[in-house]
This record gives structure tokens, sequence and C-alpha cells, in this order.
């Protein structure tokens, strides 16, 4: 097992991966500096002890394996976050139980971000997501069940910890200090105000806003605080909804769904289509299935919405009759710039489509996609392209 995998803090040792663990590039690993600062912190201010707690945002489950004894509830808007967080307590030997839905339900009560949170906790952790929506709206959360007593500490990169963060914190939680950095992290210190917390804010996600599909049909799409383009129709999903094409007979997959709004346009398109919806966030996921209650509520039965690393669930069935892959790629992971995952992307989509079903894929110029489209597929053809964008095909054989 490589170095990267090791992480040792405080006499306690871990060998860590990031789900899937045959992706993991050599240079990622899955902990970061400030992981280690928040578990110093509590080791010498706390004594180690967080008593009745609640983790937010722990990307591979480090802080979850660290505290596992102690129980704590542990939440996530991301399925790989979950899934690395089972695959690291089972490879320490940590004994745990899963729920139906593939979750971890102990030692660590593992929930996503629209879950009810548990009340009075002794101590809150929080790892700064990306997403400031998406923090704004945990903070809303944890102000109906923190109480004056309620130790609560964050961390990040210090890149991450901007005036707008600590506004947050300071605007629903209470006074906000910060640490000194240190290897390029640093903590957030807040004190819970009886003032703060009896204000109960009313929380502004989801939110929602109206585009139309290639049609002209009028779309109304609600979107979860940690939904990429949140307020308005991205660049390239606009490009790619102009060049879709779908007949009421396909099978069809919005790949990276977000807020569904492919799936969608194939539904505004062929009504009968059938569509399966996939995303690693559940914040997604709950937003497709809205907007297609919201805007085809007659198909609902005919519309599948599925957590996945990829395609992986679909693999695992060994399902393959699939005509249309849809797919705005992502090119990071959490804070790293990865292609990893659009190439699992791509080949996923070859193993799940029928013979002659088709990828349809946009993508920024600069990224190659054709290339690694080609090594795939053995082929691929230019649909359209504009100054910034380019929508590629490739057929399965």
């Amino acid at each position: 097992m490589s170095d990267n995998t090791r992480f040792a803090c405080n006499g306690k040792h871990f060998t860590l991966i990031r789900h899937p663990a045959k992706h993991q590039h050599v240079s990622l690993q899955a902990w970061d500096s400030a992981d280690e600062l928040i578990i110093d912190h509590i080791h010498t201010a706390l004594n180690g002890s967080v008593g009745e707690c609640i983790i937010f945002n722990d990307d591979f489950g480090t802080l979850g394996c660290y505290f596992a004894a102690q129980t704590p509830c542990w939440v996530s808007d991301s399925w790989i976050a979950h899934r690395s967080l089972a695959d690291n307590l089972a490879g320490n030997d940590i004994p745990m139980q899963l729920a139906a839905d593939e979750r971890v339900a102990s030692p660590v009560k593992a929930i996503d971000c629209l879950a009810p949170l548990p009340a009075s906790p002794d101590t809150v952790i929080i790892k700064i997501p990306r997403t400031l929506a998406l923090l704004e709206h945990q903070l809303i959360a944890l102000q109906k069940v923190i109480t004056p007593h309620t130790t609560v500490i964050a961390g990040a990169k210090v890149k991450t910890i901007t005036r707008s963060v600590l506004a947050l914190f300071e605007r629903y939680i209470g006074s906000t200090n910060t640490s000194l950095a240190k290897k390029k992290s640093r903590l957030i210190f807040t004190t819970v105000s009886e003032e703060n917390i009896a204000q109960t804010a009313t929380s502004p996600y989801p939110t929602t806003w109206q585009t139309e599909a290639q049609n002209g049909q009028p779309l109304t799409i609600t979107n979860h605080a940690n939904v990429f383009s949140r307020q308005s129709l991205d660049i390239g999903a606009r490009f790619l909804l102009a060049h879709m094409s779908v007949t009421n007979n396909e099978r069809i997959i919005d790949l990276g769904c977000g807020n569904g709004v492919l799936g969608l346009n194939a539904l505004a398109l062929a009504p009968q289509a059938k569509v399966t919806f996939v995303d690693e966030s559940f914040m997604a996921l709950a937003s497709a299935k809205a907007n297609v209650a919201a805007n085809f509520p007659d198909a609902l039965g005919q519309c599948e919405f599925i957590p996945s690393n990829c395609l992986d669930g679909l693999k695992q069935k060994q399902v393959s009759n699939f005509s249309k892959v849809f797919c705005n790629p992502p090119f990071h992971q959490q804070n790293a710039i990865t292609d990893h995952i659009a190439w699992q992307m791509f080949t996923d989509a070859r193993t799940v489509l029928a013979r002659g079903g088709q990828l349809v894929v946009v993508g920024n110029r600069h990224l190659d996609y054709h290339v690694k489209l080609k090594r795939i597929f053995g082929g691929v053809t230019q649909l359209a392209s504009h100054q910034k964008f380019v929508i590629l095909c490739s057929a399965k054989r």
C-alpha cells in the first residue's frame, strides 16, 4: 500500500482511500491538513472527546473513521464520500453495519444533507464545502438543533476560508475567530449565540427559476443548495439542449444529471422515453426528481433516480440496454482538478449502452474529450461546436 494511503495522527493509524480505490491517483490522498488540525485541536482542547457529535462534509471518511468509536452523526451530500466512509471503515477493521440504501448505519450514522439533524449535539465538526450555498444550508439547519453549550469547529484550506464564509458563521451561529495557518489550512472557532439560534432563519434554498426545452416548452427548475448552476442554465447545458435528439422508444441516461435539465429536455422531446437520472449528489437527485414531478408528473413512473459514482450502480446490475447517454462531465473532485471522472463516465457509458447506442458529451474545447472518446469507442463524431464548447458523439460498435 502506497504512502498516500497511510494516515497517522495522535497515535492512531489508518489506511485510507478515495472511493473508488482503483481510480485513485498516486498524488491524491483521502485526507488533508485541515483534517489533521481538527483532530489535533480536539485531542488538545477536548481531550479527544466529542460526545454527541455531528460531522459535516468529510470528503473521504477520515474524520468518520477517526471518531467512529464515539458514534457520530456523519453528514454528506456526496455518494462517493458515503462509499469512501464505508470502504475505509471496512479497510481498517472497524465493525460496521450498512442500511438498506447502502449507507453506513453504525457505528457512524451516515445521512445526506436533506435529512433532519440530531438535537443538542455536544460538538459540531465542519469541513468547509466548495459551495457557499451548501454551507449556508447546513448552518441554517444547525441553527435549529445546537445549544449554547455546543462546540463548533470548522476547518479548511486557507484559501477556502473567505470573509463570506466567516460572515455566514457570524450570521447564523455566533462570534467567530480563526486559528493561525498551519500546513496551508486553518480552523474556525464559533461561539454559539443564544440570540442567533433563537432566530431560526428561513432557508433561501431550494431556489426556483424558469427556462425552456428545445421545443419551446416552459420548464420550472428547482435547485437545492449544492447543485451546479443553481440560478440559471449553464452555457454547456444550454448548448447541448439545442442539439439533443430523442425518440419515444428510447432508454436514456442523464449522467451527472445535476438538476436534471437534460433529462427534462428528453421528456419534452419524447414524452414516453424512459429516463435514468444519475448523480453522486443527493441534492442533485432530489432536485431532478422534484423537477420531473413539477414539469412532467405523468412521467415519474418511467424515471429512475440513482446515486452512483459514475455508472457503477448500473454496471453492478449488468444493465446494457440504454440507447443514449447524455453527459456534461465535471473536471474536478472536491478541490482537485482531475480527468479521471470523465474517463470513468465514458468507459462506464460504453458498458451500459446497447450495441449502436450513443454517448453524447458536451465539454470545453481545451479538455480534448475527442481523444478519450476515440480511444474508448474507436471513433468520435463532432455534432456541433462554438467558440468555447464542443458536442461529441461516440457509438458503441
